[in-house]
C-alpha cells in the first residue's frame, strides 16, 4: 500500500492534455471524467499504490494514475473570484509598490517559478512576474517553493 513517500496533501500538476479520472484506485473502475487541459493545477489527498487521489480547485475528486501527474509546479489565479472582469496586477517585483508587468484574469494558468514571504513569481504566455501568493490556486499559504 506504500505510496511516493511525498507529503498528502501536495500540489502538483496533470502531464498530459487528456488524464483519465477514476471512480476508484484501480484501471477497472469506470472512467468518472477526463481533464483536457495539460498543466492544471491538482492537489494530491491521498495515495493508494500508484494510485493517487485528487481534488481541483471546483473541488471534485477521482483518483488517476501517478504517471499521469507531473512534479512540475502550475497555478490558476483566483479561480474562486466573483468578480470576472477586474484584472489582478501582476508585479515587476514581489511588492505592491512595484511597477505592473502584466494585468491577469481570473482563472489564467501559469508555471510557478518560486515563492517566498507570500509572493510567487508566475511565469506563462506573454507574462512573467510576481503575484500575491493568495491570490493563486496550486500553493498552499504559507508555502515556500524553491
Amino acid at each position: 500500500m506504500a505510496g511516493s513517500g511525498l507529503p498528502v496533501p501536495r500540489f502538483v500538476s496533470l502531464k498530459s492534455d487528456k488524464v483519465n479520472v477514476r471512480a476508484g484506485p484501480a484501471k477497472e473502475q469506470e472512467v468518472a471524467w477526463v481533464y483536457s487541459r495539460a498543466a492544471l493545477p491538482v492537489e494530491v489527498t491521498a495515495e493508494f499504490e500508484n494510485w493517487r487521489r485528487i481534488r481541483d480547485w471546483e473541488g471534485a475528486e477521482g483518483w488517476v494514475y501517478h504517471s499521469l501527474l507531473s512534479g512540475r509546479r502550475t497555478a490558476l489565479v483566483s479561480p474562486q473570484s466573483k468578480g470576472k472582469d477586474e484584472f489582478l496586477a501582476l508585479h515587476a517585483k514581489p511588492d505592491t509598490a512595484s511597477a505592473v508587468a502584466a494585468k491577469l484574469q481570473h482563472g489564467v494558468l501559469g508555471t510557478v517559478k518560486r515563492c517566498q514571504n507570500g509572493w510567487c513569481r508566475l511565469i506563462g504566455e506573454g507574462f512573467d512576474g510576481w503575484i500575491e501568493q493568495t491570490r493563486l490556486w496550486g500553493v498552499y499559504p504559507e508555502e515556500k517553493v524553491e
